[in-house]
């Protein structure tokens, strides 16, 4: 394995790491979210907000799920990329 390939290798790595915390971070927040507009939620629940009106029509939560959803398919897009260029 060369120099190049283990740099990239590194990059690759920190750049999963990266996504992964921001998906833990703002998984995070978007059950505390939750928790505010109904405290006896569970993670579990809150994957299924069509269950919990209340959760589907909140604004806040709404856009702190949007931003997990939009970190989740950077992170797949990101992989599907570099899988073509490996």
């Amino acid at each position: 394995m060369g120099a190049n390939e283990t740099a990239r290798e590194e990059i690759v790595a920190a750049v999963e790491q990266i996504f992964d915390e921001l998906a833990v971070l703002q998984r995070k927040k978007v059950y505390q979210a939750a928790l505010r507009i109904n405290p006896r939620l569970t993670e579990d629940d809150i994957t299924q907000p069509h269950d919990y009106p209340e959760l589907a029509t909140n604004a806040e939560w709404n856009y702190e799920d949007g931003v997990l959803a939009g970190y989740l398919a950077a992170q797949m897009a990101v992989r599907a990329r570099l899988r073509r260029t490996s």
